[in-house]
């Protein structure tokens, strides 16, 4: 029962939820507000509990960014992360679930309304927050935060955190919300239905467009950290037959043993990074798995076709659920870790390379490059594409959004904190050479002890030994330019959880461990983006020859993967190919790309808001605040990378360098074929990057423009579906309050009869 595009006429804005009656034959299906208010008034114990959290987050801030003695404590950026969430999602985020999405869980779901056992299924929350947590969680909070981290500890720190609280959970959460109430549409439909034809297909055409760099980039981060590693190779490609042996188990096997299955998941994880280890040091395991990084781009781009076309319960979602709990129980691990060994951080507030902009990692003024760098960890336009996809599908109940959308995002924001302090608890020297391009360390010890010792660095310079040491520990052959984030955070993590559990002899193992822990988050990323990225496609085409909508019509569903795949595909050769290091000239575009899809999904949900009526024009700031912010970040990146006359910053200032060189037969940057692969890079770099900002700016004004027009009419169309009552309750929280608790024994037997009926169709 979907509603038309506009149920109401302009001006007939939805200011309040209207009284759904339920069937009085059921129990409630929602709490009465008395119920509410008993369940969240203050009392004594909460106010000291809270002043204790505010206290202690007040400390933490204090240590981090005005005291800064030579060194900080890693135990702060914990303690500042955990109490700062805690506030938001407790008061902030309770502030935009009164005043701008007002769920009502007398309104039925679409999970409960279409519920057809495939893509709309009411799903446990806490499950359904584990898969929204494994769909959004890529590689961007593992790499940006990493390749930041050559700016300082502090910009980031504060962007990670405070970022977080104000844009990114912002737009995870209402993006969520208004996508459910429509039906669970894309955030490309949704911007052509209220946005109008012009602001629509731009905002489709971008979304299609980004979503190829971003998976592009995803997969060349697992390419730089499996690259002339067989311990590496091994271990992750044992991941793919585990994940198909759950499916398979779960579905014929040993059907509904979840626990069962996730306990021999685990066992086979640990006994594929062990096993890795011994695969690596035999000669026919280092002639088999010891492969350059464009045979590794090869296998994924064949990976990413075969894995988006496969059922979902084969592959997919039995590695979704495996990650999930291996991603969130590393990260919780780590977070202990630095607890216990509480190490010292050496790296500076703001670096030299934070004030110049001219670092070797990436090159680029604090502001904005620092944002679009950090990119997922507090706002990531992905993000609304998942948010706007699968899960919407899936909610149970509308007040389950707040939890599952925002705090599914600052879950996201503190793997990017955990993984800001890994890369700062490593020496310094050893960072820049690991994640500084071949181009500027010759890819040898030598030069990169030459190179990094040439940047003025504070603290000891480097030597051989502790690069060749180094390698030694973690079982691989070398890390010089081990570029793209991944390697060091593995090395940070192996660093500090070695202090903890196993010392210098389990180093390789955690290290392992680790990549194996950030390829899972990867993997799962890029087949999902291309699954999200083909039912666009899909619904793009379908506009002019309907049969592409089928979802079910295998040559539509392999046609436009191919396409898709093919896209991106051919962004990561160039990468892998790329002569100055593909993360360290493609990662801005990246970063830049992800961030202007923020804007455009932030730039819908803005004009969503203003149609609902005056009631919700003075909490318009919610939405605004975060939008002009990325806007004018990415904006002036964009900027940067289009007109700046500094070859390090600018693609066509090095693109006309390297050609000017080429004509003139100049081969001080190089021999033939690597300047004209730079020249043919930044060209596809430079072309990219006018699109999107073009697309974007479209896009924001005429969300601008509907906005103001929204405003003075006082609302405008409501394209809401049409309000079903429900008749069905859970509760909203992880935790169940005293009423929910009371409440689910009145509809538990309902429940059990439900369950063996499913059982019994089964």
């Amino acid at each position: 029962m979907t509603a038309p595009s506009s149920r109401r006429g302009r001006g007939a804005a939805l200011e309040s939820e209207p009284d759904i009656p339920t069937d009085p034959s059921l129990p409630p299906v929602s709490l009465t507000p008395e119920q509410d208010a008993k369940d969240t008034r203050w009392t004594a114990l909460k106010i000291a509990v809270w002043i204790v959290i505010a206290l202690l987050g007040g400390v933490a801030w204090t240590m981090l960014a005005i005291v800064r003695g030579e060194t900080v404590n890693a135990i702060w950026f914990v303690f500042a992360a955990v109490c700062t969430y805690l506030i938001g999602y407790r008061f902030y985020s309770k502030v935009i679930e009164r005043y701008i999405t007002r769920p009502n869980d007398k309104r039925a779901t679409p999970a409960e309304v279409r519920s057809d056992g495939k893509d709309y299924v009411p799903t446990d929350r806490r499950v359904l927050y584990g898969h929204h947590f494994a769909a959004i969680a890529g590689a961007g909070p593992l790499v940006g935060p990493v390749l930041a981290a050559q700016m300082g500890y502090l910009p980031g720190t504060i962007w990670i955190i405070v970022g977080v609280v104000l844009a990114g959970a912002v737009q995870d959460y209402t993006v969520l919300f208004f996508s459910m109430r429509r039906g669970g549409r894309t955030i490309g439909q949704m911007a052509r239905q209220e946005l109008g034809r012009i602001g629509g297909t731009a905002a489709i055409v971008a979304s299609l467009l980004i979503m190829l760099i971003i998976v592009a980039i995803l997969a060349l981060v697992v390419v730089n950290a499996l690259g002339e590693s067989p311990w590496g190779v091994f271990s992750v490609s044992m991941t793919i037959p585990i994940a198909l042996f759950m499916g398979v188990y779960l579905r014929y096997l040993r059907p509904g043993k979840v626990t069962e299955v996730s306990l021999i998941g685990f066992v086979l994880l640990i006994a594929a990074i062990i096993g890795g280890g011994w695969v690596a040091s035999t000669e026919w395991g280092y002639a088999i798995f010891h492969l350059d990084r464009e045979v590794i781009a090869w296998g994924i781009i064949v990976y990413g076709f075969i894995a988006a076309i496969l059922p979902v319960w084969l592959l997919l979602a039995p590695r979704d659920y495996l990650s999930t709990f291996m991603k969130i129980g590393v990260i919780v691990m780590l977070a202990g870790a630095i607890v216990l060994v509480r190490p010292e951080i050496t790296v500076p507030a703001i670096t030299v390379f934070g004030e110049n902009g001219l670092g070797p990692v990436f090159s680029g003024p604090l502001f904005p490059f620092l944002f679009v760098t950090i990119a997922c960890g507090a706002l990531s336009g992905f993000h609304a594409l998942i948010a706007s996809g699968t899960t919407p599908k899936l909610v149970e109940k509308e007040r389950q959004t707040r939890f599952i959308g925002y705090g599914g995002m600052l879950m996201e924001s503190f793997v990017a904190i955990m993984a800001l302090v890994a890369a700062l608890s490593i020496d310094q020297g050893i960072y820049f050479a690991m994640n500084s391009p071949a181009a500027l360390t010759g890819g040898t010890v030598e030069g990169a002890v030459a190179f990094v010792n040439s940047l003025g660095l504070t603290g000891a310079p480097i030597t051989p030994d502790m690069l060749t040491s180094t390698a030694a520990a973690v079982g691989e052959e070398s890390v010089v330019s081990r570029t793209g984030g991944a390697p060091t955070l593995a090395l940070g993590l192996a660093h500090i959880m070695q202090q903890a559990l196993g010392g210098q002899a389990l180093m390789a193992f955690w290290y392992h461990f680790a990549i194996m822990f950030e390829a899972l988050f990867i993997l799962t990323a890029v087949d999902a983006g291309t699954r999200v990225a083909r039912f666009m496609l899909q619904d793009s085409i379908g506009a002019w020859v309907p049969k592409f909508r089928d979802v079910s019509w295998r040559p539509g569903v392999w046609i436009c993967t191919a396409i898709m795949v093919a896209g991106w595909g051919t962004i990561l050769i160039l990468g892998v190919t790329d002569p100055l290091g593909g993360i360290n000239t493609f990662f801005p575009l990246f970063g830049i790309a992800n961030q202007l899809l923020a804007a455009i999904a932030l730039a819908v949900v803005l004009a969503i808001v203003a149609k609902r009526g005056r009631a919700y024009v003075k909490w318009l700031w919610i939405i605004g605040l975060p939008l002009a912010f990325a806007a004018v970040v990415t904006i002036t990146a964009s900027v940067y990378k289009i007109f700046s006359p500094v070859p390090a910053i600018g693609y066509w200032a090095n693109h006309f360098k390297y050609r000017a060189a080429l004509e003139s037969g100049d081969e001080s940057l190089g021999p033939v074929p690597t300047v004209e692969a730079v020249i043919r890079n930044t060209a596809v770099q430079g072309t990219l990057s006018i699109i999107f900002v073009s697309l974007a700016i479209v896009v924001i004004i005429a969300a601008l423009i509907v906005t103001v027009k929204a405003i003075r009419a006082g609302g405008g169309d409501d394209t809401e579906d049409e309000a079903v009552p429900s008749r069905r309750y859970a509760p909203a929280g992880f935790l169940p309050t005293a009423s929910e608790r009371e409440l689910e024994k009145q509809w538990e037997p309902l429940l059990a009869e439900e369950r063996k009926d499913l059982a019994h169709r089964h």
